[in-house]
């Protein structure tokens, strides 16, 4: 078996958009995910480690020694981090010349012979789900023999059949427990969990067709592959003896309560564990499956309504409506659970007025918190296709190159990049500048202070953003970051 280094690398300052992360950028206030994909081969392979760079806060320098305790580098990348991943690589491959390395991710899975072509340092990358693929690979069979894998041989890219998704994902070992070996649960926080909180995936893929959805589209697929109810608890409660300072649990599927009679079952298998738990949701999910979820401990559900505008939502499959969004909203209020809602600006037949209805609309929802990103057509999805098709891209760069801040790069017919850009912060302003909202947030300081340092901590976070996104916008002349934070990533 291979000594196998599984590696988040370093790129830019406070970036959390590869392993764990569906969005693929620096944020506004540092937060950081678990490298939960890069775990799962790591649980496989007895001589492995992961190396989490990003909230350890190491640097390329303090990460290239580590070459030379390994026979195999396996780095996942994204569209914001990959040239700064392939000069890690060729740093690595210095230490080690013997090492072999490769890349992962939906980066590479949808552009694998762009990939391989980009540098000879690159020895292979694996396309989509790559737990077997590493775990062949570190057993050392022959590369033409693995599924899923593309690579350079004797000057030649080859790329053999794709692996097939992973069906029983009960066999799969628990990553918290690889969580325990090699992380520190303390370098993890987001910003509408508790801390310290855990993640993990209850299952993969997701059957909405949302046309901006990086993962499904791209790497998991759009069917909801489940784990076992009695395999989920085992996690939890064999977590919860690993870290018992864990404040709480956050079930990270694309959507969780996509098939609600399952959710109510595992809320109920929860409840005699007494944790507390959030998860990722959509509007249409039932009264009965959010009151079942609150019985077994559900605190919060992250929740992507992203537009106010019927049409938009039309446009982007999402598949909802406004009204569903008021009436989940409604249910959420009666029952006490507490709802971090997600915009995203810049969907296609996005207006000045349909701006406005989205700003209106989440005033009128009055979700505990929000986030706003701007819509980001990442290759390999719907709304890649029909930026190009249609001309709406300003630029192919989705992020600024010194600082994985998203760039805007859409311009539409009557709306230019710039106010979309501009859309953001204002979208913020509107929300939490109201008296319902600095009422909310000055009684959760008042009444806790654990929640008062963190608000402190997160607006002093947020004011440096701003410093910083003003000073790149003054060097470049143009709208570079945004204010995006986590999510275009709840069906």
């Amino acid at each position: 078996m291979k000594r196998t280094l599984f590696l988040n690398p370093p790129s830019f300052q406070d970036f959390d958009g590869g392993a764990g992360s569906r969005y693929q950028a620096t944020r506004e206030v540092v937060s950081f995910w678990y490298p939960t994909w890069l775990c799962y081969p790591a649980g496989m392979i007895p001589e492995s480690r992961v190396v989490d760079a990003p909230p350890e806060n190491l640097t390329v320098d303090q990460v290239v020694p580590l070459a030379r305790d390994f026979d195999l580098a396996v780095i996942f990348t994204s569209n914001a981090s990959f040239a700064t991943d392939l000069a890690t690589i060729s740093r690595l491959k210095d230490e080690n010349p013997q090492l072999v390395a490769g890349l992962v991710g939906p980066q590479v899975t949808i552009l694998p012979e762009e990939s391989l072509a980009s540098g000879p340092q690159l020895d292979f990358v694996a396309r989509r789900e790559f737990d077997y693929t590493m775990l062949e690979l570190a057993q050392g069979r022959p590369w033409d023999k693995i599924l899923g894998l593309s690579y350079r041989k004797n000057g030649r890219i080859h790329h053999n059949d794709d692996r097939p998704l992973i069906e029983d994902l009960d066999a799969l070992p628990f990553v918290t427990d690889v969580y325990y070996r090699d992380l520190h649960i303390e370098n993890y926080k987001i910003p509408y969990l508790r801390y310290p909180y855990l993640s993990i995936y209850t299952g993969r893929g997701c059957p909405h067709h949302c046309v901006y959805c990086l993962w499904p589209q791209t790497f998991t697929g759009r069917r909801y592959r489940v784990r076992s109810v009695e395999n989920v608890v085992a996690e939890v409660q064999k977590a919860l003896e690993h870290f018992p300072q864990t404040a709480e649990i956050f079930f990270d599927d694309d959507t969780f309560t996509a098939n609600g009679e399952r959710a109510r079952q595992i809320a109920a298998a929860l409840a005699p564990l007494k944790c507390t738990w959030s998860a990722t949701g959509r509007v249409n999910t039932s009264y009965e499956t959010l009151k079942a979820m609150k019985e077994g401990g559900l605190r919060l559900l992250v929740v992507g309504f992203e537009s106010g505008d019927p049409q938009i939502l039309k446009n982007i499959k999402k598949g909802t409506t406004p009204e569903m969004g008021l009436r989940f909203m409604r249910w959420c209020k009666e029952l006490g659970i507490t709802v971090h809602g997600t915009f995203i600006v810049g969907l296609p037949g996005e207006t000045r007025a349909s701006l406005e209805t989205s700003m209106r609309f989440a005033c009128r929802l009055d979700p505990n918190t929000i986030q706003v990103s701007l819509a980001s057509p990442y290759p390999g999805t719907e709304f890649y296709d029909y930026c190009r098709e249609k001309g709406y891209m300003a630029d192919q760069k989705l992020v600024d190159g010194s600082t994985g801040y998203q760039q805007c790069v859409i311009d539409y017919p009557g709306l230019a990049s710039e106010e979309i850009f501009k859309a953001v912060s204002r979208f913020y302003r509107r929300f939490y500048f109201r008296p319902r909202a600095l009422a909310r947030i000055t009684w959760c300081m008042v009444k806790d202070p654990v929640e008062r340092r963190r608000f402190l901590q997160q607006g002093q976070e947020f004011l440096t953003f701003l410093f910083r996104r003003r000073q790149k916008k003054e060097e470049n002349g143009h709208s570079v970051p945004t204010a995006a934070h986590d999510l275009q990533r709840t069906g």
